[in-house]
C-alpha cells in the first residue's frame, strides 16, 4: 500500500520525466500485480495499460528466465506509431512509458531507467513503512477482554473416576474405582 504522500511523489517524478523525454504521450506506475499506483495517460485508460502492463511483465519475466537471462529489467514494444517501454521499479513496482516514433530510444531508455529506479526508491520506502506500522498497530489496539467462565457445580457422577495404579516401570497393574463422599 502506498500513501497518498508517495503517490504523489510518484506523479511528480512522472511529470518530470515527461518535461525532459518530450516525445513521451504517458507515464504509468503500477505495481506488478496490475494495479495503479499513478499515472499521467491521457487518452488511454490507466487501468487496463496497468493490468496489460501486468500482464505483459509476466510474459518477459518468464522469457527471460527460461533463456537463462536473469531477473526482469525491462521490455520494448515498437508500434506501428510508437513505442511502449516497461522498466523495473522497485522490487514491486514497474514503470511504463509511451512514446511516439521519433522518440529517441537511447534517451528514452536513459531517461526511463533512472525515472524506474527512483519510483522504486519511492514505492519500495512506502511499502517498508507500512510493513513497520502494521505490527505497531497490533500491539497498541485494546484487546476485549475475556468474558469469565461460569463455575461448573461437579456431580457424583463427574466425581467418580477411574485410577489407573502403575508400577515403578510405568506398567498398568490394576484399576480402581474412586468415589467422593457424595456417592457414599
Amino acid at each position: 500500500m502506498v500513501a497518498e504522500s508517495q503517490i504523489q511523489e510518484v506523479l511528480e517524478e512522472l511529470r518530470r520525466l515527461r518535461t525532459r523525454v518530450p516525445q513521451l504521450t504517458g507515464a504509468l506506475a503500477a505495481g506488478v500485480d496490475g494495479l495503479v499506483i499513478a499515472q499521467d495517460t491521457p487518452g488511454v485508460d490507466p487501468d487496463g495499460l496497468a493490468a496489460l502492463t501486468a500482464a505483459a511483465l509476466g510474459v518477459a519475466v518468464r522469457v527471460a528466465d527460461a533463456t537463462g537471462q536473469g531477473g526482469f529489467r525491462e521490455l520494448l514494444v515498437r508500434g506501428e506509431r510508437g513505442y511502449v517501454a516497461t522498466y523495473a521499479a522497485g522490487r514491486t513496482a514497474v514503470l511504463t512509458l509511451l512514446a511516439q516514433d521519433r522518440v529517441n530510444v537511447g534517451r528514452l531508455h536513459l531517461e526511463g531507467r533512472r525515472s524506474g529506479a527512483r519510483v522504486g526508491e519511492l514505492v519500495d520506502a512506502a511499502e517498508a513503512a507500512a510493513r513497520a506500522a502494521r505490527p505497531a498497530a497490533r500491539t497498541t489496539a485494546a484487546r476485549t477482554p475475556r468474558t469469565p467462565r461460569a463455575s461448573r457445580t461437579t456431580t457424583a457422577t463427574e466425581a467418580r473416576t477411574a485410577l489407573e495404579v502403575r508400577d515403578a516401570t510405568g506398567a498398568p497393574t490394576a484399576t480402581t474405582d474412586a468415589r467422593t463422599a457424595t456417592d457414599s
